[in-house]
């Protein structure tokens, strides 16, 4: 038997004024359009902004139903959207916020993808060849900048098992 652990490395700010200017614009965008999220069930309201390759911006909100299965998350919602607009350019460099009205201490903490979005946002990664940086954050506190979404979800799935 062997052991293997995996590891990386993230940024960790305090706030979102630490950031580049770039960044914390993407980040307030991102914490901007979460406000137009349509989540009457959960109260959970997710914003992702992303900036592609060709200088274009995308933004998704999650969009919930009341048969739970079928909502889904912001993050696929633009990923979904900037493929179908822009299908040669790349995600750069995505920025995830949220606002979880009735629980308002959850607020000011780093917010991370769901599985799904997670196994979403490799298979981009892979379909592009291209990494994609991750702005984590929530309404204040402190923000993760990670430098490839494939970091969160080291074993996914991928076209060699098909």
């Amino acid at each position: 038997m062997q052991y293997k652990q995996f590891e990386f490395m993230f940024e960790v700010y305090t706030s979102s004024a630490d950031l580049s200017i770039d960044d914390a614009a993407l980040l307030q965008q991102a914490k901007d359009v979460a406000l137009k999220a349509y989540a009457p069930y959960s109260h959970f309201m997710v914003g992702a902004a992303a900036v592609l390759s060709n200088g274009e911006f995308m933004l998704g909100t999650n969009q919930e139903n009341a048969s739970y299965p079928i909502g889904i998350c912001a993050e696929r919602t633009l990923l979904a959207a900037a493929a179908t607009q822009f299908p040669e350019a790349h995600v750069i460099t995505m920025a995830i916020s949220y606002y979880n009205y009735g629980k308002d201490s959850y607020n000011y903490q780093p917010v991370s993808p769901c599985g799904m979005c997670r196994q979403a946002l490799v298979e981009y990664e892979t379909r592009f060849k291209h990494p994609i940086k991750l702005i984590l954050g929530g309404k204040e506190g402190q923000v993760y900048v990670i430098p490839q979404s494939n970091f969160l979800l080291p074993l996914h799935f991928n076209k060699s098992f098909l």
